[in-house]
């Protein structure tokens, strides 16, 4: 019996605590998420604390979009395939140190005062790098990568 209340008791903790971490979205970030990209589908909204993040597909894309709680549009990141980056940013990746280096995503990254960047993750064995390009393909910075 005691173990019943228990598992009974678990549970509903559970529960309550997934609940309380499920928050509505403040109207001015659903606001300026439909200005900002009326035509989105498969919208689903996660609450990140210091953002919002909507993952959501636009025209065939699978894209993610960060806000502010004010509603303020942070960055986006729309995914991409091989085929799809810009000629230059191929051929600098081609050319670059990473050349050999396994590529698993790749993402295009918009973000609020900043050009537009291509982010290609890149691995080989004991190690993971994001690699950022400029449209133009001049390699901007690379990072440790945790995927």
């Amino acid at each position: 019996m005691m173990k019943t209340l228990w598992l009974v008791f678990s549970c509903c903790s559970v529960v309550a605590l997934g609940n309380a971490q499920k928050k509505n979205i403040p109207p001015p970030v659903t606001d300026a998420f439909s200005e900002r990209y009326p035509h989105a589908t498969h919208v689903e909204w996660t609450d990140k604390l210091p953002y919002y993040q909507a993952s959501f597909v636009l025209n065939g894309a699978s894209i993610s979009a960060n806000f502010s709680s004010e509603g303020e549009w942070e960055y986006s990141e729309r995914s991409l395939n091989y085929d799809a980056l810009p000629q230059e940013v191929k051929d600098a990746l081609k050319k670059c140190k990473y050349s050999d280096w396994q590529k698993s995503s790749i993402s295009e990254v918009q973000e609020l005062g900043k050009p537009l960047q291509y982010r290609i993750n890149v691995q080989k064995p004991g190690q993971k790098k994001n690699v950022y390009f400029d449209a133009n393909g001049k390699l901007l910075k690379e990072t440790p990568a945790s995927y």
